[in-house]
C-alpha cells in the first residue's frame, strides 16, 4: 500500500518504521530536515521536505495514489487541514492523529462528515484504555480496539453457592447487554448452548457492555467483589481518560494531582475519583495516605524520569503493581531492572492503532480463548449484504455462532433477537475456530 505520514516526530517516525517494514511504500513529509535525514539513513522510505497542509507539497508527493494519509504533526488543526486537503485530492483513507480532547469528542460529526477524516486516534486515550486493561483482574480477554473501551470479554470461575450454578443457561437472566461465550470443565471447553449447566468451579467466559457488566459477573461469584485500590499520579489528559475508563468498574481511584486550581478542577470533573494536591512520591505522604495497601500505583506525568521513579519507589515501598507511562522509547528497556511491572508508550499505542487500519479485511480473526476452542471475529458485512435490515433472529449463522457486538459509528451495543445490522456496521462475532470463510460467505455474497 502507498502510505503518507504528514509528521517525523514521535508518532510520525515510529509508524514510518513500524509500516516500511511490512512492506509498505511509506512518504515522510516533515520541515525538520534534521528528522528527515534521520529517517533516511535508517528506513528505506521516501522524504520530503514540506508544509503537510499545502496542496502542491502533497500533490508532490503523490496524494491521488494513497491508500493511507496518516496527519502526525504535533498540532491538531495542522492534522485536520492536511488530512481533508489529501482526501480531497484522492488520498483513499485519512486518519488523523489529536491531542484535545475537544476535537477528539467531535471525531464522528464534525470533522467525519465535513471534512472526509476517515479515523481520529488520540494516543492519550488509546493508552488510558490499555492502562485500564491491564489494571482489569486477570482473565480479560483484549478486543482490540472494537468498541474503543465500552465491550469487556473476561474469563472467571464460578464460585460455590453462586446464583447461576446448578441452573441451565436458559434460565439464567443475564442482563440484555450480556452474554455467556463458553464454559471450561473437566470435560473440556463448549461454546455456550441454552441447555448448558453451571457448575461450581466451571471456567466460564462473558462477554457484555461496560455498564452491566458487573451485574452480569455477579450472577458467577458469590459475595461482593473487592474493589481495587489504584493511586495515580499526573493531571495529564491520560489521567483523566483513565479515571473515565475504572468507573463502574469496582475500583477505588485516588489521583495525585500538583496544584491547587488543577485539583479543584479536576475533582469537579471526576465525582467518582478521590482527588488529592499532593506528592505521592514524598514518603510522607505516601505513609500517610497508606499507599503501600493500594493494589496498582500508576505513574502518567509528562515526565519520562519522574514516572520511572516514583513507581521504582512504589514497588520498593510495597506496592504490587506498578506501572509508567514514558514518551521517548530509550527508557523501555529500564523497566525490568527497576521492577516496574508494566510500561506504555502512547506513540507504540497510536501506532499499533494506525497499524490495524491497514490490517483490517471484511472478516479478521480478533482472539481464540477457551483452549482454543472459540474465536472471535471482527465482520464487516458488505453494503448488498443480504444480512442487512433482517432481524437476528432470522439470520442463519454457522454452528454455534453468536453475534455479540455491533458496533455502529462510536457505539457499542450488544443485540437482541428483533435488532438488525445496518449499513456501515460492524459486527463482532463468537464462534468455532475456523470460520472465517463461512462468515465471508454470509456476510460478504
Amino acid at each position: 500500500m502507498n502510505v503518507i505520514i504528514a509528521g517525523a516526530g514521535e508518532v510520525g517516525g515510529h509508524a514510518a518504521e513500524v509500516l516500511s517494514a511490512l512492506g509498505h511504500n511509506v512518504s515522510v513529509i516533515d520541515l525538520d530536515e534534521l528528522r528527515l535525514e534521520q529517517l533516511d539513513d535508517s528506513l528505506d522510505v521516501r522524504t520530503l521536505r514540506g508544509h503537510c497542509a499545502h496542496l502542491d507539497i502533497l500533490e508532490e508527493v503523490g496524494v491521488e495514489r494513497c491508500d493511507l494519509f496518516v496527519a502526525a504533526t504535533q498540532i491538531d488543526e495542522i492534522n485536520m487541514l492536511a488530512a481533508g486537503l489529501a482526501k480531497s485530492a484522492g488520498a483513499k483513507k485519512t486518519v488523523v492523529r489529536v491531542h484535545h480532547t475537544a476535537n477528539f469528542s467531535l471525531r464522528n460529526t464534525v470533522y467525519s462528515q465535513r471534512m472526509g477524516i476517515d479515523e481520529m486516534i488520540c494516543p492519550e486515550h488509546l493508552t488510558a484504555l490499555a492502562l485500564a486493561r491491564t489494571l482489569r483482574n486477570p482473565g480479560l480477554i483484549a478486543l482490540e480496539e472494537f468498541g474503543r473501551g465500552q465491550l469487556i470479554m473476561q474469563t472467571l470461575a464460578v464460585d460455590k453457592g453462586a446464583p447461576a450454578v446448578g441452573q441451565r443457561l436458559a434460565d439464567i437472566r443475564l442482563p440484555p447487554s450480556a452474554r455467556l461465550a463458553t464454559v471450561e470443565n473437566a470435560d473440556g471447553a463448549s461454546i455456550a448452548r441454552a441447555a448448558t449447566e453451571i457448575r461450581e468451579g466451571d471456567q466460564v467466559t462473558l462477554i457484555g457492555q461496560l455498564q452491566s457488566f458487573d451485574q452480569a459477573r455477579r450472577l458467577f461469584r458469590k459475595g461482593k467483589e473487592r474493589h481495587q485500590g489504584i493511586s495515580i499520579m499526573g493531571e495529564t489528559a491520560t489521567a483523566v481518560w483513565l479515571c473515565r475508563a475504572l468507573r463502574g468498574r469496582s475500583f477505588s481511584v485516588r489521583l495525585f494531582v500538583e496544584g491547587h486550581a488543577r485539583a479543584e478542577e479536576l475533582a469537579d470533573k471526576l465525582e467518582h475519583v478521590t482527588v488529592l494536591e499532593a506528592d505521592p512520591t514524598d514518603e510522607a505522604v505516601f505513609v500517610e495516605e497508606h499507599l503501600e495497601h493500594t493494589d496498582a500505583f500508576v505513574a502518567v506525568t509528562v515526565d519520562d524520569e519522574r514516572n520511572i521513579l516514583a513507581c521504582a519507589q512504589a514497588k520498593a515501598l510495597g506496592v504490587p503493581k506498578a506501572v509508567a507511562v514514558v514518551q521517548r522509547s530509550k527508557y523501555m528497556h529500564l523497566f525490568s531492572h527497576v521492577g516496574i511491572d508494566h510500561a506504555f508508550s502512547p506513540r507504540s499505542v497510536a501506532v499499533s492503532a494506525i497499524r490495524s487500519l491497514l490490517d483490517v479485511g471484511e472478516v479478521r480473526a480478533l482472539a481464540t480463548f477457551a483452549e482454543g476452542v472459540a474465536g472471535v471475529y471482527e465482520v464487516h458485512p458488505s453494503k448488498s449484504s443480504k444480512f442487512l435490515g433482517n432481524e437476528l433472529r432470522n439470520l442463519q449463522l454457522p454452528s454455534q455462532a453468536m453475534i455479540a457486538a455491533i458496533q455502529r459509528d462510536d457505539q457499542v451495543m450488544v443485540p437482541g433477537a428483533d435488532d438488525q445490522i445496518g449499513e456501515g456496521d460492524i459486527v463482532l462475532i463468537i464462534g468455532p475456530v475456523g470460520i472465517e470463510k463461512q462468515l465471508t460467505k454470509l456476510f460478504l455474497d
